[in-house]
């Protein structure tokens, strides 16, 4: 069931290069002209990196994660009656467990997708776009099945969005109508 009461918490995850940022930014902008107050919440990831080595740690994922939960309370806190996340405490657990072979009990402790009003699962189906922080250009849809498992496993109500450009968005939206969370763009 899903609370339709906001402010909405809108996690985008999935694989590596499967378009969260790009999909966050349209939907956002699609939001917008609607005249809903909305705040895309980036990956936290990208900024830990930006002035450091990028040599992960299970320490350094615990600090994205606790980063990345920052970054969506600021954006509660500004105003904001949507949040769209791209990505969440679940890609740190993931990213640890394929990394390290494990997700240290804190990190565990702060992975709560149920917290989301509802999760957007990225397809794989976009061409890999090489980044210094992407590495399984390979493995996606192997990592695409740890996602499915985990919110399977945390019963979360999540939508496989697939499609290129304007099909994606179109799909990722269609995805918030049947939620209630979107009204139908004609």
């Amino acid at each position: 069931m899903i609370d339709k009461r906001m402010p909405w918490r809108i996690a985008i995850v999935g694989p590596e290069s499967c378009g969260k940022s790009t999909l966050a930014a349209a939907l956002a902008q699609r939001w917008q002209q609607q005249g809903q107050r909305v705040a895309v919440v980036a990956e936290y990831a990208r900024d830990y990196y930006a002035h450091r080595p990028y040599q992960p740690t299970p320490q350094h994922i615990l600090a994205i994660a606790r980063g990345q939960l920052a970054a969506e309370q600021a954006a509660l806190a500004a105003g904001a009656d949507i949040l769209l996340c791209d990505t969440t405490v679940l890609t740190c657990r993931i990213w640890a467990e394929v990394a390290f072979g494990q997700a240290e009990p804190a990190l565990l402790a702060l992975n709560r997708p149920q917290d989301y009003t509802l999760t957007l699962l990225a397809a794989a189906d976009l061409p890999w776009q090489p980044d210094p922080l992407r590495s399984h250009p390979e493995a996606r849809d192997w990592l695409l099945g740890l996602y499915r498992q985990a919110l399977d496993d945390a019963a979360v109500d999540y939508r496989l969005v697939s499609g290129h450009g304007d099909a994606r968005l179109a799909a990722a939206w269609q995805a918030l109508c049947d939620a209630g969370l979107a009204l139908p763009v004609f």
